[in-house]
C-alpha cells in the first residue's frame, strides 16, 4: 500500500459496495444520454423475458392441453416475436453498457495520470513504480469490467426478479410465499462471505502491483542481472512473488465459488420444492399445467437473477480493493502545489527591467533542508549565497555535499525547512511553479531519452516548436550530423531510454532540448564527466554555445570546468566552506585544494 503524502482520511477508503457504485457514478454523470438510452435497453429486455412467460402459458393451455393446432402455431409466432425483441434490446444494453465501461475506465485513467504529474519527487521516492503502475492496468480493468458488464447485469437481474416475484404472485399467491422463505436464507451466505471475497480480492491486487514493481526492476536493469549471472536468484524470486498471487487467490476463489455454489443450491432447491408442491396442486386441480408451467418459468428467472447479482456482488466486493487503492492515490496531496504551464506563461525574469546586468537573479539565504523521508538528517546547512546575471558558476565537493539537492531545491522539487531563495528578487514560494521552472534549461549528467521520436525528444522543453527551430538546436548542440545519419532522421525513433544512442549523443540530444528551451538560467550537472574523449568534445563544444546565452550553475567534475567559472561555490556536508575564482580557491580552501590535486594526478 502506498502512504506517501497527506490523504483525506474519511474518504481515504470506500466502506460498501454501495459507495463504490457512487464514486462510479459520479463518473457516468457526463454521459447520462446514453446512460438513459441502456436502461431504456435493459427494461424492453427484461420486460420481454417476464413476458415470454406469458406466452410460455398460452402455448401449454391452448395449444397443447387444448389440442388446438392453429392456436399452438399463433402462441409459437407470439413466442418469437417476443423472443426477436427481447434479443435486439440485449445488443442496446451490452453495446452501450460496456461503451460506458471503457468510457469511465480512460476518464480514471486520464484524471490519475493528471494527478500524478502533480506530486513531488518525495513522492516517488517512497512509491513503488510497478504498483503506481498496477492502478493504470489491473485496477481500472476491474473497474471497467463492472461498469460495463457487472452493473448491466446486476441492474437486469434486479428487475427480472422484481418483475418475476410480481407475476409468480399473480400466478398463484399460494405458491410465491413458499419462495419467499428461501429469500433470507439466500441473503444470508451473501452477508457473511461477502466480506471475505472483498478481503482476499484486495490482498490480490496489492501482490500483483508487488509483482509488477519486480518485473519492472528486473527488465530495465537486465544487463546489471546478466553481467552478474543474477538470471537465476531472479527468477526465484518471480516465482515466490506469483506463487503468493496464487495463495491470495486462492483463498478470494474459494469464498467466491463457496458463495455462488450456497445461492445455487438454495435457489434451485427451493424452485423444485415449489415446482412439486404446484404439480400436486395441479393434480387437486387448483392450476392449470400453464399457470404451472409459467410459475416455473418465472421462479428459474427469479432464481438465476438472485445468482446473478450474487455473482456481480463478488465482482463489487473484488473492485471494492481496486476502488480503494484508486482512490487512495487520486487524494494523494502533493507537497508542493504544482501549476501547469500555458503559452501565456512566462519566466519570471523576462521583463528587461528584472535581467539587468549586475543584478543578482537567484540568490539563497541561510538555506536549510533535510529529506521528508529523514527529517533528522540535515542535508543542507545554513547555506547563503548570490547569481548574477551572465555569471557561470561552479559548485564543487565530494559526493553526497548536497549538489544536486541544492539543484532540487532551486527548482522547488522539494521546499526548504528554513531560510529563503529569491528569483528576480521574489521568494521562489511566492511564484507558482509552472512560471518558477520556466527560468530553468536542465541538462542532468545522465540524459533522459524517451520512448519516441528524435523530434519529440528534443521538443520536450517546447512541444510547440517548429521543425526548423528543432533542428536549428541540434546543430548548435553539435547533433545535426549523427541524426541525419539516421534512415528516418529526426523521425526515428530512438527506443526505451534512447537504447539506440550512445552516451555523448544521448548528453548533445539533451543539450539541444535545453538550447530550444530558451531559458534564463541553465543548470547544469556536467554531462561531460562519464563521455569518452571523442564525445566530450562535442558535448563542450555544445555546452559553450549554450552557456554563453544564459546564466550557468554548473555541478563541477572536472577542473577544466570549474577554472573559468565567475565563481565557485565549495560545499562539504552541505555546507558553503568556501567560495571565490580559482587561484583564490587554492589558497584558501584545502578541500577545493584536494579536488585540484586529484584531477591533476
Amino acid at each position: 500500500m502506498l502512504n506517501v503524502g497527506k490523504v483525506i482520511e474519511s474518504e481515504r477508503k470506500l466502506k460498501s459496495s454501495r459507495s463504490i457504485l457512487a464514486w462510479l457514478f459520479a463518473h457516468l454523470r457526463p454521459y447520462m444520454a446514453k446512460v438513459g438510452l441502456a436502461l431504456v435497453a435493459l427494461l424492453v429486455g427484461a420486460l420481454s423475458w417476464l413476458v415470454l412467460g406469458q406466452g410460455v402459458r398460452l402455448v401449454v393451455d391452448q395449444g397443447f392441453v387444448a389440442g388446438d393446432e392453429e392456436m399452438l402455431y399463433t402462441s409459437l409466432l407470439i413466442v418469437l416475436g417476443i423472443a426477436f425483441v427481447g434479443s435486439v434490446a440485449t445488443y442496446c444494453r451490452f453495446y452501450l453498457m460496456v461503451w460506458l465501461g471503457e468510457r469511465v475506465c480512460a476518464d480514471i485513467r486520464k484524471a490519475l495520470f493528471s494527478h500524478l504529474v502533480t506530486l513531488s519527487p518525495n513522492f516517488f521516492a517512497e512509491a513503488r513504480t510497478g504498483e503506481v503502475i498496477s492502478r493504470f492496468t489491473s485496477d481500472t480493468t476491474l473497474l471497467q469490467s463492472v461498469v460495463g458488464t457487472g452493473v448491466s447485469m446486476a441492474l437486469r437481474s434486479f428487475v427480472m426478479f422484481i418483475g418475476a416475484l410480481i407475476l409468480m404472485a399473480i400466478t398463484s399467491t399460494t405458491l410465491t410465499l413458499y419462495v419467499f422463505i428461501a429469500v433470507p436464507v439466500i441473503l444470508l451466505p451473501i452477508k457473511l462471505l461477502g466480506k471475505k471475497v472483498r478481503h482476499f480480492a484486495k490482498v490480490s491486487q496489492d501482490d500483483v502491483a508487488s509483482m509488477g514493481t519486480l518485473i519492472d526492476e528486473n527488465l530495465h536493469e537486465i544487463h546489471t542481472i546478466q553481467a552478474y549471472n543474477h538470471e537465476g536468484p531472479s527468477v526465484r524470486a518471480f516465482d515466490k512473488s506469483a506463487e503468493k498471487i496464487m495463495q491470495s487467490a486462492a483463498k478470494r476463489i474459494h469464498y467466491r465459488a463457496l458463495l455462488i455454489a450456497m445461492i445455487m443450491f438454495i435457489s434451485l432447491g427451493s424452485i423444485f420444492v415449489v415446482a412439486w408442491i404446484g404439480a400436486l396442486d395441479v393434480i387437486a386441480g387448483s392450476i392449470t399445467p400453464g399457470e404451472l408451467t409459467a410459475f416455473v418459468f418465472y421462479a428459474v428467472l427469479a432464481g438465476g437473477a438472485i445468482a446473478t447479482i450474487s455473482e456481480v456482488i463478488g465482482d463489487l466486493q473484488k473492485a471494492a480493493g481496486a476502488s480503494e487503492r484508486i482512490v487512495e492515490l487520486m487524494h494523494t496531496q502533493p507537497d508542493i502545489p504544482v501549476s501547469t504551464l500555458t503559452q501565456t506563461t512566462k519566466p519570471a525574469m523576462s521583463a528587461p527591467e528584472q535581467s539587468q546586468d549586475g543584478a543578482a537573479i537567484l540568490s539563497l539565504n541561510k538555506v536549510n533542508f533535510a529529506y521528508p523521508s529523514v527529517p533528522n538528517k540535515q542535508i543542507i546547512h545554513n547555506l547563503s549565497f548570490e547569481v548574477k546575471k551572465g555569471q557561470k558558476i561552479a559548485i564543487v565537493g565530494h559526493s553526497g555535499a548536497g549538489k544536486s539537492t541544492l539543484f532540487d531545491l532551486i527548482m522547488r522539487f522539494y521546499d526548504i525547512d528554513s531560510g529563503s531563495i529569491m528569483l528576480n528578487q521574489k521568494s521562489h514560494v511566492e511564484l507558482n511553479t509552472a512560471e518558477l521552472r520556466a527560468n530553468f534549461a536542465l541538462v542532468p549528467q545522465d540524459a533522459v531519452i524517451f520512448a519516441t521520436t528524435v523530434l519529440d525528444n528534443i521538443r520536450l522543453s517546447q512541444p510547440e516548436a517548429s521543425e526548423e527551430a528543432v533542428i536549428s538546436a541540434a546543430k548548435l548542440a553539435y547533433a545535426h550530423e549523427f541524426i541525419e545519419g539516421f534512415i528516418n532522421g529526426y523521425h526515428t525513433e530512438l527506443g526505451e531510454r534512447g537504447v539506440k544512442l550512445s552516451g555523448g549523443q544521448k548528453q548533445r540530444i539533451a543539450i539541444a532540448r535545453a538550447i530550444l528551451a530558451k531559458r534564463p538560467i541553465l543548470l547544469l550537472d556536467e554531462a561531460t564527466s562519464a563521455l569518452d574523449a571523442s564525445s566530450e568534445k562535442y558535448v563542450k563544444q555544445a555546452l559553450d554555445s549554450l552557456m554563453n546565452q544564459t546564466t550557468t550553475l554548473i555541478i563541477a567534475h572536472r577542473l577544466s570546468t570549474v577554472i573559468n567559472a565567475d565563481n565557485i561555490i565549495v560545499l562539504e556536508s552541505g555546507k558553503l566552506i568556501a567560495q571565490g575564482k580559482h587561484q583564490e580557491l587554492l589558497q584558501s580552501s584545502s578541500v577545493y585544494k584536494e579536488f585540484v590535486e586529484l584531477q591533476l594526478s
